[in-house]
């Protein structure tokens, strides 16, 4: 099923050294450069994220039944070969239709050292337009994690849950992280800063625009008064629409595919069962170079509904003139089996931070695939700016 084995020969892993935390932009060329990090096809520059690389689609996708994890003595490609499925190729582009599942191996690879290893979540993008993808390694138990030591391929699990998509091989969907850990260091510690690292953080240069809050992570509150000239609050995504080609930036008419929200008197949103909408936070964030952020996804104490499926927050997002807070969050919200009711300044998620290995070379926002710096409520970039 893939061209891995013809370009993976036996090979010495190399011994990184250099401080230990997330790599940076210019970490991850260096894993390239000692084909730690490889592909089928050259890494491109635009791939290469402030802390994180973007993954490519390959050529293969194969539509299955049901999600799956390959578990620890299997590869992906034989719990394939077990459930059954249907090839598609994507060189010319294929159509995702939602509700569905597909495995795709994806263009890039590893052969990681053992004081290495990696994490993905799905690009802000792919988050916006509800595109449920997880990163699958071989002999892995769980979605999104690569073990230090690992050698093989990587593959994605997309979903689209609300539109149907079109892709093709090289689209990107989501991205990876790499962490690099001393000799004292274990694999499964915690790498999260702590809300008394967070308070001092603050008080040396604001990490929010207003009084901080903190709980296992800097809080974050919804904004329900409304915003612009229009007054408001979010966006539903419509139920039955067009195809969305990824690839297409800017490309298509917000309204039809989401209904505007506008703000209410009472400040409140009942969110429906099920139903998908694009919210934003009350605060305006500012991510230091020497840090990075990822959106806690679910946390039940706050209400059964889930917040923010592509929480990675890039060193350098939300910068502004003078080191100001900058851009809000944006949040793809879903509700599950109850109506929900959200009051404007109500808490909804966490923002946990972790430290940099070392600043990276090109902050989020002066790199040109910095698509979100300075949003407010903003769709993911294949829709044109909303009158």
């Amino acid at each position: 099923m893939s061209d891995f084995d013809d370009l993976a020969g036996a090979r010495t892993r190399s011994v990184l050294k250099g401080p230990a935390g997330l790599m940076p932009r210019q970490g991850i060329r260096d894993l390239v450069a000692r084909d730690i990090l490889r592909a089928m096809e050259p890494i491109r520059d635009s791939q290469y994220q402030p802390a994180s690389l973007d993954l490519r689609l390959g050529h293969r996708a194969y539509r299955v039944r049901a999600s799956f994890l390959p578990g620890s003595e299997a590869s992906v490609e034989d719990k394939l070969a077990t459930l059954g499925w249907e090839e598609i190729d994507l060189t010319e582009g294929a159509i995702f239709e939602r509700g569905c599942v597909y495995v795709v191996e994806l263009m890039e690879w590893l052969e990681l050292p053992a004081s290495v290893s990696a994490s993905a979540n799905p690009k802000s993008s792919t988050g916006r337009l509800d595109v449920f993808t997880r990163l699958i390694a071989d002999r892995s138990e769980v979605f999104d994690a690569v073990s230090g030591g690992y050698r093989g391929r990587l593959y994605a699990e997309v979903s689209p849950r609300t539109f149907s998509v079109k892709v093709r091989k090289g689209t990107r969907l989501n991205q990876i992280r790499f962490r690099h850990r001393n000799a004292r260091q274990d694999e499964h510690d915690d790498f999260r800063l702590t809300d008394a690292e967070l308070r001092a953080l603050h008080a040396a240069s604001p990490l929010v625009d207003g009084a901080l809050s903190v709980r296992n992570g800097l809080a974050l509150r919804i904004e329900l008064a409304g915003l612009g000239a229009m007054s408001l609050v979010g966006y539903r995504a419509q139920r039955h629409t067009d195809v969305i080609d990824l690839d297409r930036i800017g490309h298509y008419r917000p309204e039809d595919y989401w209904e505007a929200i506008p703000a209410r008197s009472d400040r409140r949103l009942i969110l429906d069962p099920n139903e998908f909408y694009i919210l934003v936070s009350k605060e305006r964030l500012h991510i230091p170079p020497s840090l990075a952020a990822e959106m806690v996804p679910i946390d039940p104490v706050m209400g059964e509904f889930r917040v923010h499926y592509a929480g990675f927050f890039d060193p350098g997002f939300g910068y502004a003139p003078g080191g100001h807070p900058g851009s809000r969050a944006v949040m793809e919200v879903r509700s599950h089996e109850v109506p929900f009711n959200l009051e404007d300044g109500q808490m909804v998620c966490r923002l946990a931070y972790e430290r940099m290995a070392e600043e990276p070379d090109a902050l989020y926002g002066a790199i040109g695939t910095s698509n979100y710096q300075g949003q407010d409520l903003k769709l993911s970039k294949q829709f044109a700016p909303a009158p």
